[in-house]
């Protein structure tokens, strides 16, 4: 690539010039903005100490050298300290011919390494999957997608939460006030029945909780004494014995929750390589705390509790198995872990999570190295944060969230709706335009969603999102869909999309709109690494925004199939059909299909 052999060649200049080594990594390199002529800047402030010159005449010495030496450059231009350098038109037009019919152009070959394991999703299997869930598997899946287009194999893992106090409050209210009712006998989704048990025992036991505070308790003594979290713990024990009254609910439950969770994923579009179980991970967990507990590595306090002391560590103490030896979500981590490094050896262990497991991640580290785990050096928690509404934030316990698959619908009836009145359906039959309207409106919740850096808190607008204007999915599938019209149209008799090997195009006619979306064309490569490397599905959505918005520009601005130049239009042609191609991988690797049309 052509910034490759620029960084190679500034350094070659330093040393011939001023008789300096330097290494390409060192060297500031950046896109030129795009309101300054040229292509690439370097930039030279730092090389004045070798030249003992000023920075303007050191970027003039560079530069005249740069284009002495690489005859792609075409001219430079200093401002200050910035060198900006320009390509020529012919460099841009062959690296169109020399790629726009690359299938795998962008993506890496596979790499010779372990795998990487790349963990999300993670429900809880007593409630439905909500806003938050759709955030953690949007992440999740655009990011394997984007390590496997960067030469990684990736494992995908759903690790379900299927055991733990938790699931105890959803069976205790079944047990409680079920009635022995079904999803078939009552018409609702699985996990939707017993999310709707979870919030019914919250609603009692804070009942409980207040009634016992006006009796004279605290609040924190409360809410340990009153009698249905008791009856939680109480169960909890019961299953890790392996009660067969109880084994045989937690089955029932759990299935219910499973069916439900395959059909929100299945129309979210998600899917998995291995799905493992709490359930079975948590006891390799409780082999480990003996193992450090032998060790002296852990300890046990007189209630029989075991507890790893991390103060050392800038941390505090933690527990690890509780005094009537029920396990907690750490034990189960820690197991996890222990089984994916003996099952894969992975080269990465990525866990999708949100931001208020920062610490639990830093104590399951910690641990893991303190029982000589040196692969715990693999872990990278994929921190991301909260996702809010409008009206505010959303409270599982109170019932009180934006549910997955009530979103969902929402958005597809918005779709619908906008479609329609756009009339982008009236030659489209029930079938096509019921397709249509899923795709967009998947495409806006996925899009809205992965353009926002995962770090950042989000908030999340659900009519902001399904805009066809401004930065957002539809207006990003509508380009696709114009882009694919213009080339249905180009398969006129009269007119011939020849590709790009039978068109002579004159470079000195490159207009600055079609210069502007070959360079985007051009960075592709580099996003793609760059998302991967960072972790960032945000950057391949802002990047594909960039070049739908360009494309844009440019359709409206230059004459394609009515100009007269048959090679002109040849090039334009293929341009647009390269453009079009990104575009589709792109939005693929955020897992966001485009339509024909529109």
């Amino acid at each position: 690539m052509i910034d490759q052999i620029l960084l190679e060649k500034t350094c070659e200049a330093v040393r011939s010039l001023y008789g300096k080594d330097l290494q390409p990594s060192l060297i500031g390199f950046e896109k030129t903005k795009k309101e300054i002529p040229g292509d690439f800047t370097i930039v030279i402030f730092p090389f004045s100490r070798f030249s003992g010159k000023s920075p303007e005449k050191t970027a003039s010495e560079i530069g005249t050298y740069l284009q002495l030496h690489v005859p792609e450059i075409s001219q430079f231009q200093v401002i200050k300290g910035f060198l900006n350098i320009e390509l020529s038109n012919e460099y841009w037009i062959n690296f169109i011919k020399k790629n726009h019919d690359k299938k795998e152009f962008g993506f890496l070959k596979r790499k010779d390494e372990q795998p990487y394991i790349v963990e999300y999703s993670s429900p809880n299997t007593n409630k439905p999957l909500h806003l938050g869930h759709i955030r953690n598997n949007l992440l999740g899946y655009s990011l394997s997608e984007i390590l496997k287009a960067n030469g990684h194999k990736v494992i995908r893992i759903n690790l379900i939460n299927d055991r733990g106090i938790h699931i105890c409050k959803s069976m205790l209210a079944y047990m409680r006030w079920g009635m022995n009712e079904t999803p078939e006998s009552t018409g609702i989704k699985g996990d939707h029945l017993i999310g709707k048990y979870y919030v019914l025992f919250e609603q009692h036991y804070k009942n409980e909780v207040r009634s016992l505070m006006d009796k004279g308790l605290t609040e924190e003594e409360a809410e340990r004494q009153a009698p249905l979290i008791v009856e939680a713990q109480e169960l909890l024990r019961r299953w890790e014995t392996k009660e067969r009254q109880i084994m045989e609910l937690w089955h029932q439950m759990n299935g219910w929750a499973y069916i439900g969770f395959e059909k929100t994923y299945k129309r979210l579009g998600i899917c998995f390589d291995k799905t493992q179980y709490e359930s079975e991970t948590y006891l390799y967990g409780k082999e480990l705390i003996e193992e450090g507990l032998e060790k002296n590595i852990l300890y046990q306090k007189s209630d029989g509790s075991i507890w790893a002391d991390l103060k050392e560590d800038g941390l505090d103490e933690k527990l690890l198995l509780r005094s009537d030896g029920t396990s907690v979500y750490m034990t189960q981590d820690l197991g996890t872990a222990e089984l994916r490094n003996k099952t894969w050896k992975p080269s990465r262990m990525i866990y999708v999570v949100g931001n208020e497991q920062n610490y639990h991640f830093d104590v399951l580290k910690i641990i893991l190295k303190k029982l000589n785990r040196d692969w715990s050096d693999h872990i990278f928690h994929l921190s991301y944060g909260m996702v809010e509404l409008p009206h505010g934030k959303m409270k599982s316990r109170e019932g009180s969230v934006v549910d997955a698959d009530d979103l969902m619908e929402d958005m597809y009836k918005t779709a619908e709706l906008m479609t329609r009145e756009l009339g982008k359906v009236d030659d489209f039959s029930g079938e096509e335009a019921g397709n249509l309207f899923r795709v967009i409106s998947l495409g806006a919740l996925k899009y809205f969603i992965l353009k926002v850096d995962p770090k950042k808190n989000m908030l999340f607008d659900p009519k902001e999102s399904i805009d066809f204007n401004g930065n957002t999915g539809p207006f990003i599938q509508y380009t696709y869909a114009r882009i694919q019209s213009l080339l249905k149209k180009a398969q006129d008799p009269v007119i011939h999309l020849t590709g790009s090997n039978g068109a002579k195009y004159e470079s000195t006619r490159l207009m600055n709109v079609e210069r502007e979306i070959i360079k985007l064309l051009y960075h592709f490569p580099g996003i793609l690494k760059q998302a991967g490397d960072e972790m960032n599905p945000a950057l391949v959505a802002n990047y594909v925004y960039d070049i739908a918005k360009e494309y844009n520009q440019f359709y409206q601005e230059v004459p394609v199939l009515k100009e007269e130049n048959r090679s002109i239009v040849s090039f334009r042609l293929t341009l647009s059909a390269f453009t079009g191609d990104v575009i589709r991988k792109a939005m693929k690797l955020l897992g966001i299909e485009v339509p024909g049309r529109m």
